[in-house]
């Protein structure tokens, strides 16, 4: 492998995106691993919830925008461009649902790639599919989504003593359908949606600046709509409903994931990518600006050594248990500079990081 030089700004700000996400998601799960959950100031509990749920889904969103770019040439091209394409997406989502369960296999029960690998065999069935009938599809899948979570338990699977940290019956087929369907972490009714909408968004000209700022636009207007809708009805609800069902039906946090939290988490997700790519356009030489843009690349490594690398270093810390959100928030930014500066370090001589250079070479 050699040194990488990446041009395109379009990318870089996809890249910028993908790093503002892993540090998220840094945040919601070390805050989880180390068991801060609620146990720290108002100011905290308030700035880690931000990230909760929102960062996966710009994880999300932004395989389906590469999806698309990946496929550009396949929607222009012959039924055998098209084959070809399709076949190097199920190698590519096979890989990552085996590394998937490799991590569920050895503790991580909160994992999103086993799901990131569905999500794509799915999508490769839709890769010249009209982006008209991708909005449709996406809508059956949130709509049915929320039928489900009216019409069917919830909790089911899930240990009533831990509930959404230990899911019981995992390793049957009927609860492995259960969580990839319906209530595990990431489902694919609806977290497919982010997905499906990122492949739309990957096939319009980001390149465009009045197009990025009507994205900007549009989507901040429509999270604020949508947080105040949930606001409201989570008020006025109460008069015909308790606490928990109005939270059940009309939360914008991930669980479960309403139509609510489906809508605002979506226009957040667009955000930030636009914000994203904005700031990659007008900070283009700045240092931090591009050591984000390559730790962004190495997303899938980094996500990894969080896990085997973070918490190890947990474990020989002592502090997987009953620990604050001033530890858990310190020890994220610490991890996540940790990793810009292997980043760095490895940029040095490698074009791409040890698990995206595994998962080339097995592909291709």
């Amino acid at each position: 492998m050699t040194k990488h030089q990446i041009t395109n700004w379009r990318i870089e700000g996809l890249d910028f995106a993908r790093a503002l996400a892993l540090f998220g998601m840094f945040v919601v799960n070390y805050k989880v691993i180390v068991g801060a959950e609620g146990n720290g100031s108002e100011w905290l509990f308030w700035f880690t919830e931000l990230f909760q749920g929102r960062a996966s889904a710009v994880f999300v969103l932004l395989a389906g925008i590469g999806i698309s770019l990946m496929t550009k040439k396949a929607r222009n091209g012959d039924s055998n461009i098209i084959r070809i394409s399709k076949k190097d997406i199920w190698k590519r989502s096979a890989f990552l649902f085996l590394l998937g369960m490799v991590l569920y296999v050895v503790g991580w029960t909160g994992d999103i790639l086993h799901y990131y690998g569905v999500f794509m065999f799915i999508a490769s069935f839709l890769i010249v599919t009209s982006s008209k009938m991708i909005i449709i599809i996406c809508s059956l899948f949130g709509l049915i989504a929320q039928i489900m979570q009216v019409t069917s338990n919830y909790l089911k699977g899930w240990n009533h003593d831990s509930p959404f940290i230990e899911y019981t019956d995992f390793w049957t087929v009927e609860g492995f359908l259960r969580n990839l369907l319906f209530n595990g972490y990431h489902p694919i009714f609806p977290w497919i949606c982010y997905f499906l909408l990122g492949m739309i968004i990957g096939r319009l000209e980001l390149t465009n600046k009045n197009l990025i700022k009507k994205m900007g636009n549009i989507s901040f207007l429509l999270l604020l709509f949508f947080e105040i809708t949930s606001r409201v009805l989570l008020q006025s609800s109460l008069k015909i409903l308790d606490i928990e069902s109005a939270n059940y039906l009309f939360q914008t946090g991930p669980i479960p994931p309403n139509l609510f939290y489906l809508t605002s988490n979506a226009s957040s997700a667009v955000l930030i990518v636009v914000i994203s790519i904005y700031v990659t356009r007008k900070f283009s030489g700045n240092w931090l600006v591009k050591v984000l843009i390559n730790t962004g690349q190495l997303s899938l490594t980094h996500y990894v050594s969080h896990v085997f690398v973070g918490i190890g270093i947990l474990v020989l810390l002592g502090r997987l248990v009953n620990q604050t959100l001033e530890l858990s928030l310190i020890f994220s930014i610490l991890f996540f500079v940790g990793s810009m500066l292997f980043t760095i370090i490895w940029r040095k001589k490698f074009k791409r990081g040890p698990i995206e250079w595994m998962m080339r070479k097995l592909v291709n």
